[in-house]
């Protein structure tokens, strides 16, 4: 039930921000909405399936998007190991951890994109860049991120527990 939860909040997140969202106009200064969900995988779970699922993530968002190959594979790989290596020093429910690490998220995110635009183009490119999209980018993560990964934590919450009461109905009804 938790994967079925999951790959329902993923496709809505994928949906979301690649067909709702450009309709607003203060779509350029969104950030990637996946870390949310990246966040909470990275911070809930902890084994070999969430890396899987996290390149499978990425690799759908790679796919759709106009970014070059392999960069959401490659910041979401670097999200989750940042977590989890920070989940073990500090209290990892903490409201300024998930404020820090969302931070951090995006930035690795404009960080990728920086160093491919110097990359493709040079350093000039770089200096042309509108950096007041990047702090845009960066304001709302630190205000919604952490509300998202507690969010979607509530409605796991929640879904965990319809599950069960659901199962022990059943079980109640069908045992005889």
């Amino acid at each position: 039930m938790k994967f079925f939860f999951l790959t329902v909040l993923t496709l809505f997140l994928i949906i979301f921000q690649s067909v709702v969202l450009p309709f607003f106009p203060w779509y350029h200064q969104c950030f990637d909405l996946l870390i949310m969900n990246i966040l909470f995988l990275s911070l809930a779970y902890s084994h070999y399936a969430v890396i899987l699922t996290i390149v499978g993530i990425g690799a759908v968002m790679d796919s759709i998007s106009g970014v070059a190959f392999f960069h959401h594979i490659f910041s979401y790989l670097w999200i989750y190991l940042i977590v989890q290596l920070f989940k073990q020093f500090v209290f990892h429910r903490s409201g300024v951890f998930i404020l820090i690490i969302s931070v951090v998220s995006v930035l690795i995110q404009q960080g990728l994109i920086l160093f491919s635009v110097f990359i493709e183009q040079g350093k000039d490119a770089i200096l042309r860049m509108d950096f007041t999209v990047m702090a845009w980018q960066l304001f709302w993560a630190s205000l919604l991120i952490p509300m998202g990964v507690w969010s979607i934590n509530l409605m796991n919450h929640h879904w965990v527990y319809l599950a069960k009461r659901v199962k022990r109905q059943f079980a109640q009804r069908y045992r005889g």
